[in-house]
């Protein structure tokens, strides 16, 4: 069994409101050092998958067509052995 870890965020091209909202009031607190938030999303899978490279495989799917929005959106993912 392996658990997928996905990442996912706004590409650098695409305004995140969010994130400039929260990068105010950090600013607003006091961290002024702070130039740049971006909010993004973690999703964890559960996969029962022969081998990490299935898993990848079969999860860098599921990222293209449901849980990242390729348009918008950037993902990054990490296969690891659940235990």
């Amino acid at each position: 069994m392996f658990l997928g870890k996905v990442y996912v965020t706004l590409k650098k091209s695409v305004l995140d409101p969010q994130g400039d909202t929260v990068r105010k009031s950090l600013h607003t607190l006091g961290y002024t050092q702070v130039t740049d938030v971006r909010i993004g999303k973690y999703i964890e899978v559960g996969l029962d998958s022969p081998t990490p490279e299935d898993a990848r495989r079969e999860l860098d799917e599921m990222c293209a067509r449901l849980l990242a929005n390729p348009v918008i959106e950037e993902y990054r993912l990490e296969i690891v052995k659940d235990e």
